[in-house]
């Protein structure tokens, strides 16, 4: 490759730098404290691991989706295309034997080659947690409502968390008498809302009329509580009444929650991975065609790696996040608050001890020395392109400072005294 083609990186991945990586820090951070406050403890998992641990039976991405890879001893590794089955693994081999809630949260990068999806990320920063040992729907509705404060602590308000439960569909497909291939088709066709498809599906397998009726209804059950009503008379199959009595049992905890207005019901929700079991949700809101989030219950996950114990979990994507509140036009406060201290050649001494004061006092600030050939404006437009929030200017007779604001040019001045004794307290006071 060329020197000029080496600044590009691979399809799927980018660069992120400056004022926007500083959004996403911050709202990274305002997640975190969320997943805390809920009493979640944090823990990291390898970037990649053995192939096994994401194979088809596990129930996670497509192994044409993995990025993969061999060691030095033959052993195929991945890329993880998903966090959850890693937090699987190591809560069966660090928590084998516990029995009480365990309550986990994450962030990291996942990566799926989606050739597929274009202009789609490969390399995505993931924010989750997972509450193993607890097979409630108090535990479901918890996942709900922190993945709500999430959200909102975000910015983010007008916003819809849509809730399914598998074995609706599995009820159905059941009734159905469908082929492990005809279900795994079918819920391809769900995914996609693909009536058309569905119907041409449906109506080459024998089966009773009023099952291939309900089947083709689940795309439509989308909406309030009401759905849930809809859905019954629909079917007697008990597995698919099971469902529904786990969803109405959610609703009155997530009603108690206060959050009927951010939560939905979509029956023909298929989930996204394999190995959901039970309730599973989505978050949707405008300015991007992808949920922001996603989880759901995973009950027969961990018993794959030798721990029988029931478990739920949330996904936050956080750039899809992201990109939904640039567009919202939703501003995210940075932390972020860099000054620029420059200085003459001879006041290098008295610039250097103002700084290592300012900085002691919790101030971020960058150093500078004015070269000759460089104006107060060359420092200004800098400052700018930067992102920084003022620039101090220590000037030649080393008594006075001139700050300056990069968005509207306002100066005001400091004796050097007065900041070398209170300082970033001068600045407040003004």
């Amino acid at each position: 490759m060329t020197g000029i083609s080496l600044l590009h990186t691979p399809e799927g991945v980018r660069d992120i730098y400056g004022e926007e990586y500083a959004r996403k820090k911050t709202v990274a951070d305002r997640i975190e404290q969320v997943l805390h406050r809920f009493g979640y403890r944090d823990i990291q998992t390898p970037a990649f691991e053995f192939f096994d641990i994401f194979s088809k039976e596990k129930g996670s991405v497509s192994s044409r989706e993995m990025f993969k890879f061999f060691d030095r001893d033959g052993n195929t590794l991945v890329l993880r295309p998903d966090i959850t089955p890693s937090v699987a693994r190591s809560v069966a081999k660090y928590y084998m034997f516990e029995d009480m809630p365990l309550r986990l949260c994450y962030a990291g990068e996942t990566f799926v080659n989606n050739m597929s999806l274009r202009g789609s990320l490969k390399e995505t920063t993931v924010m989750g947690a997972e509450l193993i040992n607890d097979t409630t729907s108090d535990a479901d509705a918890e996942m709900v409502a922190m993945l709500t404060q999430c959200l909102m602590e975000s910015g983010l308000r007008d916003f819809q968390v849509e809730i399914g439960l598998v074995d609706y569909v599995n009820g159905l497909m059941q009734d159905a008498g469908l082929t492990e291939e005809q279900q795994a088709e079918l819920r391809e066709l769900l995914s996609q809302k693909n009536e058309f498809g569905m119907e041409a599906l449906l109506e080459a397998i024998p089966m009773e009329p009023s099952v291939r009726e309900a089947l083709l209804l689940c795309p439509k059950l989308f909406g309030g509580i009401g759905q849930l009503r809809r859905a019954r008379e629909l079917t007697e199959n008990e597995r698919a009444q099971a469902a529904l009595d786990r969803l109405e049992k959610l609703y009155t905890i997530l009603s108690a929650y206060g959050l009927e207005k951010y939560v939905s019901f979509d029956l023909g929700m298929p989930g996204k991975f394999r190995y959901y079991t039970g309730v599973i949700f989505q978050a949707y809101t405008y300015g991007t065609g992808t949920p922001v989030a996603a989880g759901g219950r995973y009950d027969k996950l961990l018993a794959q790696f030798g721990k029988d114990a029931p478990a739920t979990g949330v996904a936050i994507y956080l750039d899809a996040l992201l990109t939904a509140l640039s567009r919202q036009d939703i501003r995210t406060e940075t932390a972020y608050s860099q000054m620029l201290l420059v200085y003459e050649r001879r006041q290098k001494e008295k610039a250097v001890r103002l700084a290592g004061r300012l900085r002691e006092a919790g101030a971020d600030l960058t150093l500078a020395k004015r070269f000759y050939e460089k104006t107060f404006e060359d420092y200004e437009a800098y400052a700018m392109r930067m992102g920084m929030s003022g620039i101090l200017y220590l000037g030649e007779d080393g008594e006075m400072l001139s700050l300056t604001d990069p968005a509207d040019g306002k100066k005001t001045e400091y004796p050097y005294e007065l900041l070398f004794r209170e300082g970033p307290d001068a600045f407040r006071k003004e």
